[in-house]
């Protein structure tokens, strides 16, 4: 019972019907077998034809070349109506005739207005056939039989009253005949039922005088779409705006402050005492008004929001401090709803202290879809949706968070899968456990921690590498690239810190050095606070409960972690972050080999390394007992060139070789490694011949051509891994 905007409407295909009508040639006697005596035209919607106003053909179309300009007789109302030339037509769909409904069709109401044509409503705000009384359909309606019993629908619903007015219209001979035609319809968003073009009385914003300084706004650079592809979106929109209908037949809502004279004069004022003091100078004496029923679009007054917040339009503190905001977030879906309306509105309504029009916000952030693990959109009928609460219950808010943070890569949606969000739980558990092992050995923040002044290898390393981490969130923070942050502090927290520095640094603690003992323990409990202030942003609960309770209990945190300063880097020192990162990638490689390669993870082998710098020489002389403990090595030897039947890659300048006869059965191993590179070849293949058929790419959904895309890369990646181990495992001559 309300004035919508189109954006709220969803067009939904139906399988509906094509009525094809005949309507009579003025002067001509009607005749169903005689075509010259009639036009026919086609409509998906026979009751509206009570409102036409006009008949349109193609002006250079030559079947209708002398009947433009002459009559039809409107069937059931013997209303006279013309038969008019316009563009508009398509010479080649349908009749090449179309009926005009100018009250009940967009297009239509442009052509009326083109042509000067009337504008009948026959239909009233419940959807019913409203012809008594009706002014403008009865004017200039000659008395008839067929008149009266159209009258008879008057307060018929619309669909009853579509069958009687076929009815009516068969009785007559008028029907030429009847098609199933699927076509489109629009419904409402929420209320899922049929909406009717419906020509009303409704206030209007000239929205594309508002639109120009917001288009002029983003083109220039003081507003920034991420990602930018989206301002052609907002382009398209703001460069074809049309009026903006602002009133809606509501009663909640800013009620628009217009008010009517006892002689239909309006007074649109800021308040009800102005409208009084307008009516009494335009009648010279007080008058009654009434205030408009509607109320502004919820559209309208959201646009209103980042400014009217803040206690506009007074000039409050917080206006003065807070305006222009920094960044909107929000959905594409609502770029022209919400975003192009606020910036209109803050344009118009707010001004620098120049007086120039101010932007509401620099930065426009258009995150994406969530949709289900195979890229479909979620849906109740489809039964894929997946509830954040349920999701929060069983693994914790802080694993949600990341998990959709992790996965918002900028122009793409995020498939949600619970393994991931599974993933995410194990990797707040390991944050928690590092924490349990820091207290356990006696890593406690205490006091002021100068990590710059560090002097063990191992410590510069962590420290740098912090350093390092710190900038790689903030420089994807500050672009929006959320994925690339979680990301950066996901493989510091996991792998350098828990994997890497806790390993390397055991021995450190349990050692009889307190010296290197205690920097030992200042620098883990350091690193501790830096994660937990890089992950705060993403993982909130977990990390200020943790800030809490690391804290010693003599010195109990006096902020909150949500206010404690963000990190920054405070060593380079490339020498020991080469160094350490030389022995991760040592120690990386040969785990990875080893499971490449089906050795026995108990098993002991030797390490033997040809060539290579000073650099990877001195690693063993310093690291000797962590590689050997890390990896499984039995013993460490240098070599002039690599052993026969082992596995062999490049580090630090050099080869690192593992001699695998004997441990493995190699030619076994080579066997399976070619197999399976078959089978993964073979995958390959399959899903190429998928992909190239054009037929399978236009007519499978979306997300199942997406998935044969992933499986492709999947299995590109592990032929990669497969080719690799094979090169590996080459007898050398």
């Amino acid at each position: 019972l309300t004035a919508i905007s189109d954006l709220e409407v969803l067009s939904v295909e139906v399988k509906g019907k094509l009525w094809y009508l005949r309507y009579p040639i003025e002067g001509r006697t009607f005749s169903a077998e005689d075509p010259a005596s009639y036009i026919v035209v086609a409509t998906t919607r026979p009751e509206t034809m009570l409102g036409d106003t006009a008949v349109v053909v193609h002006p250079e179309d030559p079947r209708f070349a002398d009947l433009i300009g002459k009559n039809v007789v409107l069937p059931l109302t013997g209303r006279l109506i013309p038969i008019v030339g316009d563009d508009y037509v398509d010479m080649e769909t349908g009749t090449g005739a179309m009926k005009v409904t100018p009250a009940h069709d967009f297009n239509d109401f442009e052509i009326g207005k083109r042509h000067d044509l009337g504008f009948i409503n026959v239909l009233d705000i419940e959807g019913r056939i409203a012809l008594a009384n009706n002014a403008e359909f009865l004017a200039g309606l000659p008395g008839s039989a067929d008149l009266t019993e159209t009258l008879t629908l008057d307060g018929v619903e619309r669909f009853k009253a579509r069958d009687r007015v076929v009815a009516m219209l068969e009785a007559r001979g008028l029907v030429e005949k009847i098609e199933p035609h699927p076509h489109k319809v629009p419904h409402g968003d929420r209320s899922g039922v049929v909406i009717e073009p419906f020509l009303t009385d409704q206030w209007y914003v000239d929205a594309h005088t508002l639109a120009q300084p917001a288009i002029a706004a983003v083109k220039d650079g003081r507003t920034t779409f991420v990602p930018k592809n989206w301002e052609k979106t907002y382009f398209e929109w703001m460069e074809n705006i049309q009026p903006w209908c602002v009133s809606r037949q509501l009663w909640w809502g800013h009620q628009i402050p217009a008010w009517y004279g006892p002689d239909g004069a309006i007074f649109v004022e800021k308040s009800e005492a102005e409208a009084k003091a307008a009516a009494e100078k335009h009648y010279g004496a007080p008058a009654e008004l009434t205030r408009d029923p509607d109320v502004l679009d919820t559209w309208f007054s959201s646009a209103l929001w980042p400014f009217s917040t803040m206690g506009w339009p007074d000039e409050t503190p917080e206006l003065k401090r807070y305006y222009p905001t920094s960044v909107l977030i929000t959905g594409f879906d609502i770029i022209f709803f919400w975003v192009a309306r606020m910036m209109m509105m803050g344009l118009h309504f707010m001004k620098d202290k120049d007086g120039n029009p101010e932007i509401p916000f620099h930065d426009v952030y258009i995150h994406a879809l969530v949709r289900d693990e195979k890229g479909a959109k979620m849906s109740k009928s489809k039964g894929n949706v997946i509830d954040p609460l349920s999701l929060i219950d069983e693994y914790g808010a802080d694993a949600v968070r990341f998990t959709l943070a992790a996965m918002a890569a900028q122009g793409r949606d995020i498939k949600l899968a619970t393994n991931r969000v599974a993933g995410y739980r194990a990797f707040a558990t390991k944050l928690w456990n590092a924490a349990r092992f820091a207290e356990m050995n006696g890593c406690v923040a205490a006091g002021a921690c100068a990590p710059e002044t560090v002097t063990t290898t191992l410590s510069r390393w962590i420290v740098v590498e912090t350093g390092r981490t710190a900038d790689a969130v903030s420089a994807a923070l500050e672009a929006y690239r959320f994925n690339e942050a979680a990301a950066a502090i996901y493989k510091f927290t996991w792998g350098t810190f828990c994997d890497w520095y806790v390993e390397l640094v055991k021995p450190v603690l349990l050692g009889d050095d307190d010296v290197a003992k205690a920097e030992a323990r200042m620098v883990t409990a350091w690193v501790l606070e830096q994660i937990l202030r890089l992950l705060h942003p993403f993982m909130p609960f977990v990390t200020e409960e943790l800030w809490a309770q690391t804290a010693p209990e003599d010195q109990p945190r006096t902020t909150l972690l949500a206010h404690a300063n963000w990190p920054a880097p405070c060593l380079n020192d490339t020498k020991a972050a080469d160094e350490i990162n030389l022995l991760v990638e040592l120690v990386s490689a040969i785990r990875s080999v080893r499971a490449e390669t089906n050795v026995p993870a108990g098993a002991q082998i030797p390490l033997q390394l040809v060539g290579g710098g000073e650099a990877i020489r001195k690693l063993v002389t310093v690291h000797g007992a962590a590689i050997k403990r890390l990896a499984r090595i039995s013993d460490i030897g240098l070599a002039d060139k690599p052993p026969a039947g082992s596995a062999q890659m490049l580090i630090g300048g050099g080869l690192a070789c593992l001699p695998l006869k004997g441990i493995i059965d190699l030619d076994a191993e080579r066997a399976r490694l070619e197999k399976e590179l078959v089978k993964i070849d073979a995958d390959v293949a399959r899903i190429d011949a998928k992909l190239g058929n054009a037929d399978f790419v236009a007519r499978a959904p979306e997300e199942v051509v997406e998935e044969q895309k992933e499986r492709r890369e999947d299995a590109l990646t592990r032929s990669a891994k497969v080719r690799e181990a094979l090169e590996r495992l080459k007898t050398p001559a």
